[in-house]
């Protein structure tokens, strides 16, 4: 929530910077209205959104479908030095 809150605040101040002026008494609503950028968080999201169902379309064997779909393993592991490789 830090960076998509860091991020909202470069977007407004490009915003601000879009339009030539001071932000003396306009609300960000009203600066939103006039430039008709959309929201950089909605934005990110969707493209996260998008890079997931993209992942997984894949059916080629590659390591992001795996990833997505792994399980914890269940139990304890066994006690003492692994076995040399």
């Amino acid at each position: 929530m830090g960076l998509i809150r860091r991020l909202r605040v470069s977007q407004r101040a490009m915003e601000i910077a879009m339009l030539a002026m001071l932000r003396d008494q306009i609300s960000n609503e009203e600066i939103r209205r006039r430039t008709r950028v959309t929201d950089i968080a909605q934005r990110v999201a969707k493209l996260k959104w998008q890079w997931a169902e993209h992942i997984a379309r894949r059916t080629d064997g590659r390591w992001g479908l795996k990833v997505l779909e792994w399980r914890l393993r269940t139990g304890k592991r066994s006690v003492g030095r692994p076995p040399s490789r």
